[in-house]
């Protein structure tokens, strides 16, 4: 089994696992001889953990395509909570993104604005409403649909071996990989490395975590996954992330490293090549058993 898997997050659906291998390994390898040039990192010792499928079955609300997704179908709820806190975000790191205001016509009216304004952000150029609004079904569903949250985990859960050291997890995949390890799947793991994660996202995400948050010292705070080293790596312009500094919720042993992915903030590539995300993997590769 491999040493250090890899686990995206959403806007996956259309690949498959040999092809995020095809793209990631490499990346990771470039991010691994950035912090030591002397260090390599075999194949063999990664593989990448696919779940994207899961939000391809027919019948699903997705229908046949993202182009028929509009702002109409934006629920009000845990969907529309995540768009507006994007578009805070976005706006405070984007000058060209107008600002949310409390001078709207209404929450379907706020919707609209949130998607137009975010369509504009320089980071996301090109993005489509209908991608924008899959996004945030992808993000939802993982916690609104058990049949979904557990098939997530189980790939992550069936794919840990006894050799398995690292789990590094982009996204939507960090919040699997946290919820794994906190189950107690995966002891032998020493180290979680997370990459432009929401897992500190207050309502949408942190609160609605297995376990749930418990209130220590008037804080609510994450239970600790169980891990001897959790890095989480973070583009301060990746809105995805929203809270960038993990140990503000889930203590002090979480240390965030901030870098600069350019204006691909949240691209899974640009996180895996970094030099910081490849000296997180080493010290766990190097760690004494």
């Amino acid at each position: 089994m491999a040493k250090v898997l890899l686990i995206h997050g959403i806007n996956n659906t259309y690949r498959s696992a040999p092809q995020l291998t095809k793209l990631w390994v490499p990346a990771l390898s470039g991010g691994v001889g950035l912090a030591d040039a002397g260090a390599a990192i075999a194949e063999s010792d990664v593989a990448c953990v696919f779940f994207g499928d899961l939000f391809r079955a027919q019948g699903r609300f997705l229908g046949d395509g993202i182009p028929h997704l509009t702002e109409d179908d934006v629920t009000e709820g845990p969907e529309s909570d995540l768009l507006f806190d994007w578009w805070s975000a976005a706006a405070e790191i984007d000058q060209l993104v107008v600002h949310p205001d409390a001078h709207t016509l209404g929450m379907r009216s706020k919707v609209k604005r949130a998607l137009l304004a975010l369509s504009g952000s320089k980071f996301l150029a090109g993005i489509s409403t209908g991608m924008l609004v899959w996004w945030l079904k992808q993000v939802t569903l993982y916690f609104t649909d058990a049949d979904v949250r557990a098939a997530v985990q189980k790939r992550l859960g069936d794919a840990i071996g006894e050799d398995t050291r690292v789990i590094v997890a982009h996204s939507l995949g960090s919040v699997a990989a946290y919820e794994v390890l906190c189950a107690g799947n995966g002891r032998q793991v020493t180290d979680l490395v997370t990459l432009g994660s929401p897992l500190g996202v207050p309502n949408v995400v942190f609160d609605r975590l297995t376990p749930r948050p418990q209130v220590k010292d008037g804080r609510h705070r994450g239970m600790w996954p169980g891990v001897e080293r959790w890095v989480n790596i973070v583009d301060v312009d990746d809105f995805v992330a929203l809270r960038s500094k993990l140990a503000t919720v889930f203590g002090d042993g979480v240390t965030d490293v901030s870098i600069d992915n350019g204006l691909s903030a949240h691209a899974a590539e640009r996180y895996l090549s970094a030099a910081e995300t490849g000296a997180a993997v080493l010290a766990g590769l190097r760690n004494p058993e």
